[in-house]
C-alpha cells in the first residue's frame, strides 16, 4: 500500500562549503536525507564518503538513506552503521545476487534496499523484493546531479508498486532523478512514496517553498513523524 510521500533531499546538490547549514535549513521540512556515495569506478565520478556522513550525524535527526553507487559496497555497511547511516541501498547491477549483502546489512544494524538503473528491467529485483525496506528506482542515469528525469521509468515504478503489493509487503518505492513538482506528481500517480531531489531543492531560490510544492504534488499530506512514517532516525 502506497505511504504518504516522504521528501528526501539529496546533498550532492549542496553547496559543500556550508554543508550542514543547508541540511538544517531543510531538515525541519523534510523526511530522510539522501547521501550518494560514489566509488569512481561503478559510476565515473567521486563524491563523498564516510566522515562527511559521520560529521552531519551530530548535527542532524534525519532518517540517512545511503545510496551506495560502488562495486564493493557490502565491505563499508558496519563503518557506514558507526558513522550514522540508518538505511542502505546497493544497485543491482552491481550485485545480482544481493542475498548475502542484504544479510550483512541486517547484521550491521541497517536496512536494506536495491536500485536499478534506468535500463536494468525489474525482474532483475523480483526474487528479491522480500529482502528490502525501499526498491529504488533511478530516473535518470547514476553519477552525475542535475539530470532530466526519464518518462520510461513511470512505467517501471507502475510495476513495482503491482509487485510490492501482490505480495503484501510494506517496502518503500523511492524514485531519484530529475525530481521537480511535475514529475514527482506523475511518479506519486505511478504508485512512488519516496522522492528523491537535489537541485530542486538546494539549488532553488527558496527552497522550502520547493518542498513544500513536491509534497503537494506528490498526494498533498504531510508524512506525520509521530505516527512511525520512519522519517526521523529510530
Amino acid at each position: 500500500m502506497q505511504k504518504p510521500a516522504r521528501i528526501a533531499p539529496s546533498i550532492l546538490a549542496a553547496d559543500f562549503s556550508q554543508l550542514g547549514a543547508d541540511v538544517a535549513r531543510v531538515e525541519p521540512h523534510v523526511d530522510w536525507l539522501h547521501i550518494d556515495v560514489m566509488d569512481g569506478h561503478f559510476v565515473p565520478n567521486i563524491s563523498l564518503g564516510i566522515p562527511v556522513i559521520a560529521s552531519l550525524r551530530p548535527v542532524s535527526d534525519l532518517r540517512f538513506d545511503c545510496h551506495l553507487m560502488m562495486h564493493n559496497a557490502d565491505n563499508y555497511f558496519d563503518a557506514l552503521a558507526t558513522a550514522g547511516a540508518d538505511l542502505v541501498t546497493i544497485h543491482v547491477e552491481a550485485y545480482p545476487d544481493p542475498t548475502a549483502a542484504a544479510k550483512k546489512a541486517v547484521e550491521a544494524g541497517l536496512d536494506f534496499g536495491l536500485v536499478v538503473n534506468p535500463p536494468t528491467p525489474l525482474e532483475s529485483i523480483e526474487p528479491f523484493v522480500d529482502l528490502c525496506d525501499v526498491l529504488v528506482l533511478m530516473s535518470v542515469h547514476p553519477g552525475f546531479g542535475g539530470q532530466s528525469f526519464i518518462e520510461s521509468t513511470l512505467d517501471k515504478i507502475r510495476d513495482a508498486r503491482k509487485l510490492v503489493d501482490s505480495r503484501g509487503l510494506t517496502t518503500d518505492i523511492q524514485v531519484d532523478g530529475g525530481i521537480t513538482p511535475t514529475t514527482a506528481a506523475s511518479a506519486w500517480d505511478a504508485g512512488a512514496d519516496v522522492f528523491v531531489a537535489g537541485s530542486a531543492i538546494f539549488r532553488s531560490e527558496d527552497p522550502i517553498a520547493t518542498v513544500r510544492e513536491l509534497r503537494a504534488a506528490a498526494g498533498g499530506r504531510e508524512s506525520d513523524r509521530n505516527e512511525g512514517t520512519d522519517t526521523r532516525r529510530r
